[in-house]
């Protein structure tokens, strides 16, 4: 499904990020693995990819850094010739209510999860314009589709990654290259497993499959979206969330 083609994964060391760089591998591609602080674990990703007789690479930068991200695309585009898909994933979360919200809790949310998606796209742009054809899925979240409380830094990353999407996608769909957006709920992943169990038996209440979801749930969402398959497809934000946004 994604043979010859070449994915750029952001926040690729765990979790959903992991799951996304391997599922993208499974279907056929090549995978630049980024991560920001996780070196071990990203070559850990590494090796499984090249044990499914894929190229990987491990590449560390902070997408939150516009400088950085550029270094590393140019790097990346000059070792593969060519980036086909582009996922960002890589985000944070430092919740509070407002009131005890610091600035720089802000601000560093915004950062990495909105701004760094920014960035990256900014400096994928001339590629995939001169490509002539690119897939870009940026992560988005349910709290940025419904908001939440004691996570306003992190909803309105998320909301503004879904306008970013929009406006990327009638930006670039003359070029042959789509953005979409892909929007988890409650998935079971090692930040999610740290919460106490009433707080997560709350959160499942709210869920009308009531189950949490799993990384491979939106990974092969995000396979999708980057395939031939969905090539008419195009800045739209799908809810891979077991109904919560309903």
């Amino acid at each position: 499904m994604l043979e010859g083609k070449v994915a750029l994964v952001t926040g690729a060391s765990r979790g959903i990020g992991r799951e996304i760089a391997l599922t993208l591998a499974s279907y056929g591609a090549d995978v630049i693995v980024n991560y920001n602080g996780s070196e071990d674990k990203a070559n850990a990703v590494v090796k499984e990819i090249e044990a499914m007789g894929r190229r990987a690479v491990p590449v560390q930068c902070s997408v939150a850094d516009y400088e950085a991200c550029g270094r590393m695309i140019t790097d990346m585009l000059e070792l593969f010739g060519h980036i086909d898909v582009l996922v960002n994933n890589a985000g944070i979360t430092k919740d509070n209510l407002m009131i005890k919200m610091t600035e720089e809790d802000f601000d560093a949310v915004i950062d990495t999860n909105l701004k760094g998606t920014f960035n990256t796209i900014k400096h994928m742009y001339r590629a995939f314009i001169k490509q002539r054809s690119g897939r870009i899925i940026n992560l988005s979240s349910v709290s940025g589709v419904l908001g939440n409380p004691g996570q306003s830094n992190y909803a309105a990353s998320k909301a503004g990654v879904i306008g970013l999407t929009k406006s990327m996608a009638k930006e670039l769909a003359s070029r042959n290259i789509t953005v979409n957006a892909v929007a988890p709920g409650y998935i079971d992943t090692d930040m999610t497993q740290s919460m106490s169990e009433t707080a997560r038996e709350a959160v499942i209440a709210q869920i009308p499959l009531k189950r949490a979801g799993q990384p491979k749930d939106i990974a092969e969402m995000v396979a999708f979206l980057a395939s031939d398959k969905a090539g008419y497809i195009t800045g739209q934000v799908i809810s891979v969330d077991g109904g919560m946004a309903i």
